[in-house]
């Protein structure tokens, strides 16, 4: 399981549930206090590693996190599956209630690009960003596949809750791009960001290792405002050193102007942390500021608090700065101050190993935060860190069965864990 799970808590019902989807091309649906299932659905045969020209999950179903919209009671998530005609991607849309498929679903990707002159290659895509609903439409992003074999493309589309069969899309000019990072396009107001990873023999600047602003048609712009790569994107092409790995994190510092300064920050592959100006990206080389912020690449979704007048950035990698040293820390904290141009330090690093992706909790949204992290493929663990100082204030027993990006999910006074074959649940 690399998806996080879902929680819901349907108006007027006595409990929630929780969902999960596993590589299995299963989605299962969960009593969320008592871990009794109340169902199951089956969406497909997942594709075999034998099947696929690289990639490194076996076997490949449902990879990025499902999203669920409240309103239809509808669960939307994109499943590769093993046809006849070979491994195809189809985006499903099921009732949270029981799992039953919608009418009109689902749709297969390759089978409505083509359908609007686009050619999409199922077998050389992979998905692995979580989707997401912005005013009625669903957009999903696409990849590569671990070893970038055939001639892929970043892709985000976006289909219609209420019409599937409209759809649109963006595509990278140049073979490779991959939106493949674990945190997923981000929402501001009906604004739309995402990031991309790094193309391979572009001989002029063609949409890989960037930051994109576009609204709801995924329209392309040429304006500045709407982009950013950095002024290296080439070498970082040739080092894979891209932005691609982690999702464009909003964030607005307080002190500067009456409702704070709005930013975008970008996180690399190379190590580095980019600040952007939110409403205007830059173009190329256009960042407010750049930093090296780890020894080694940043690949997991990063995680946002503030306290009083600054606001911290948690990302799982080795700090280049850390106050403790950086051997055995795998869990950076930033902060970041108002300034002109905005300033970037290291608050604290954590003592962990492994490649999960944090999360936040506070007691009222913003009072006592207290960052969240696995140790997946590391030491197998869920720690807790006070957000202020970094103390740690919990370890659990070591966990069986996570995966790498795996982010928990706290809620009602519970942790969730999703791993191989099983959830955790923690009470706090």
């Amino acid at each position: 399981m690399y998806a996080q799970p879902l929680y819901w808590r349907a108006p007027g019902a006595n409990t929630a549930t929780l969902f999960v989807a596993t590589e299995d091309d299963a989605v299962q649906a969960f009593d969320a206090m008592t871990g009794k299932e109340l169902w199951k659905r089956v969406v497909g045969h997942p594709v075999r590693a034998s099947s696929l020209p690289c990639g490194n999950i076996n076997p490949l179903g449902i990879t990025g996190t499902p999203v669920l919209d409240p309103s239809s009671e509808t669960i939307y998530l994109d499943a590769a599956v093993e046809r006849e005609n070979g491994p195809r991607h189809q985006i499903f849309a099921l009732s949270a209630k029981d799992g039953s498929i919608v009418p009109g679903w689902p749709i297969d990707v390759a089978d409505a690009l083509r359908r609007s002159g686009r050619d999409f290659d199922p077998r050389v895509q992979n998905q692995r960003s979580p989707l997401t609903l912005v005013d009625g439409m669903l957009y999903v992003a696409f990849g590569g596949h671990f070893g970038d074999c055939g001639n892929y493309r970043g892709w985000v589309i976006g289909i219609s809750t209420h019409d599937p069969g409209k759809l649109v899309s963006f595509e990278t000019r140049a073979r490779g791009g991959g939106s493949w990072s674990p945190g997923g396009p981000s929402v501001v107001g009906h604004d739309i960001y995402f990031a991309t990873g790094n193309t391979f023999g572009a001989s002029s600047w063609s949409d890989g290792e960037a930051i994109f602003r576009v609204g709801a048609d995924l329209r392309r712009s040429d304006d500045k405002k709407d982009y950013f790569a950095p002024s290296d994107w080439k070498t970082l092409d040739a080092e894979d050193a891209d932005l691609g790995g982690s999702n464009p994190l909003p964030l607005t510092v307080p002190g500067a102007g009456s409702d704070g300064r709005a930013l975008i920050m970008a996180l690399g592959k190379d190590g580095k942390a980019y600040l952007l100006d939110r409403d205007n990206l830059g173009g190329i080389g256009g960042q407010l500021a750049a930093e090296t912020v780890s020894r080694s690449s940043i690949r997991t979704s990063p995680a946002t608090f503030q306290i009083d007048d600054a606001v911290f950035v948690a990302f799982q990698a080795p700090g280049a700065h850390c106050p403790q040293g950086g051997q055995g820390h795998d869990l950076t904290v930033l902060k970041i101050a108002a300034g002109s141009p905005p300033r970037m330090t290291t608050a604290w690093c954590g003592a962990l190993r492994g490649r999960g992706s944090p999360i936040v909790t506070t007691t009222d949204g913003h009072s006592n935060p207290i960052v969240w992290i696995l140790g997946a493929e590391g030491d197998e663990r869920l720690h807790g860190f006070r957000g202020d100082t970094g103390e740690p204030i919990f370890v659990s027993e070591p966990l069986r069965g996570l995966r790498r990006f795996q982010t928990p999910i706290a809620t009602q006074g519970r942790l969730y864990v999703g791993a191989d074959g099983r959830v955790y649940a923690f009470q706090f």
